[in-house]
Order: structure tokens, then C-alpha cells, then sequence
């Protein structure tokens, strides 16, 4: 069981004003997660605007800065569709990259998928299969990339029940990482925890503790989520 940390997702500093969007936050938070106790981190990367994007520039300066701070710790992307609704520009932009991530997440539920993992595997960079539904669920299952993702992230806006109903549809053999959003997101990570899963928590998911008070940071709501596995330990 471990715990990634998503950063900072489409979040803005409105929303919260620890959520980190240049490459030297992205950095300084990735140390702080680390510390933590996450295994890995899932982020955003922004222009020069402050908008999400997966132009190269702007996405290898935020992988070089991580990897700078935190030495082999795995990070990964977004691939979605809110950063970039074509999706063979989003194909194009992956293979772009020269200095990669080490994996993208891929979400089933949007056109064009298959095109974006293709072009992530054949850059060499593994892939999380996001799936939001049971349709995506039965699509991942269907299709020949079902053995050569890194694992299935079972992400639902609802709650326990509807992550499980889906966890149950995802393959035999494929690891799976489970999380949700908003108030729910505790819900779901303590769920995971009980089901033996690896978990995602982060600023991009949720703004506030399991007992409801913001929290300051990402590395706080990591230190959360790793204390609900060590009460299942």
C-alpha cells in the first residue's frame, strides 16, 4: 500500500494558497511529500499564464525540477482532456517530450484515448488508466492495453460503493489505485487503505482533513493519509 500526492491539479491559489504551480513550488512540495511519506507525485505543470499545459517547455521544466529536488521519485502527468480538448494534440504534445515523466495518467471516459497511451508507450513512459465508470471499466478490459498499463486509477465522484463496483470490473493482475474528490475523497482513501490499495490524496482532490479543517499543505494531507494506513497496519 502506498500513497501518491496529486499537487495541484486545475487548482488555483484562490482556491487555496498553498496550491503550487511553478516548477520550483512543484519541486519544494515534492521534498515536502517525500518527507510525508508519498511514493510518488502526480502534477499539473503551468505556462507562463498560469494555465495548465502540456507543451513541452513548461512540462519539462517542471520534471527537471523535481527530479533536481527529489531524486528518483517518480512523477507523473496529466493527459486530460480540460488541459487540452484535442486529443491528438495531446498525443502530439506526449512524443514531443524530451525530458519525460515517468508516467501519464490516461482518462478512458475521454475521446481519443487509446491514440495517447499508444503515443506514451511508444515514448517509453508508462501509463495509469484512469477509470470514472463502469463503461470505462469494461473498455480497459476490452482493449489490448490491459497488461501493459502500470495500474488502473479507480477515480469516482461518488462515493465507497461505486469504487468498489469498479474495482471489480478491472482485470485480474492489474494494480489499482483508488481516489476521489471533494468530500468524499476521505471516504474513498480510507476505503483503499481497508482494501489493501495503493491511495492518491492531494490539493488537486481535496482541501480539507478527514476530521474537516483545511489543511495547510499537500504534505499535510499526505502525513493523513499515511496515518490511516498505519491504523490498518
Amino acid at each position: 500500500m502506498a500513497v501518491t500526492a496529486c499537487l495541484n491539479g486545475g487548482r488555483t491559489r484562490a482556491e487555496h494558497p498553498a496550491v503550487p504551480l511553478t516548477p520550483a513550488e512543484l519541486a519544494a512540495d515534492a521534498i515536502d511529500v517525500r518527507r510525508a511519506g508519498a511514493v510518488a507525485v502526480h502534477v499539473h505543470p503551468r505556462d507562463a499564464n498560469g494555465a495548465e499545459t502540456l507543451q513541452a517547455p513548461a512540462c519539462e521544466a517542471a520534471v527537471a525540477a523535481i527530479r533536481a529536488a527529489a531524486p528518483g521519485l517518480p512523477i507523473g502527468l496529466s493527459t486530460s482532456e480540460a488541459i487540452d480538448p484535442d486529443p491528438f494534440a495531446r498525443a502530439a504534445a506526449v512524443r514531443a517530450w524530451r525530458r519525460a515523466p515517468d508516467l501519464v495518467s490516461v482518462n478512458l471516459s475521454e475521446l481519443g484515448w487509446a491514440g495517447i497511451v499508444r503515443a506514451a508507450l511508444h515514448s517509453g513512459i508508462t501509463v495509469e488508466a484512469g477509470i470514472a465508470t463502469s463503461a470505462d471499466a469494461e473498455a480497459f478490459a476490452g482493449s489490448p492495453f490491459t497488461h501493459q498499463v502500470t495500474r488502473a486509477l479507480v477515480e469516482v465522484d461518488g462515493g465507497v460503493e461505486e469504487a468498489r463496483a469498479i474495482a471489480q470490473l478491472i482485470p485480474d493482475g492489474v494494480p489499482q489505485l483508488w481516489h476521489g474528490y471533494g468530500a468524499r475523497t476521505w471516504d474513498v482513501v480510507s476505503a483503499g487503505a481497508a482494501a489493501r490499495v495503493d491511495v492518491r490524496v492531494g490539493l488537486e482532490d481535496v482541501l480539507v482533513l478527514p476530521d474537516g479543517r483545511v489543511a495547510a499543505n499537500n504534505a499535510e494531507l499526505i502525513a493523513a493519509a499515511v496515518e490511516l494506513f498505519a491504523g490498518l497496519a
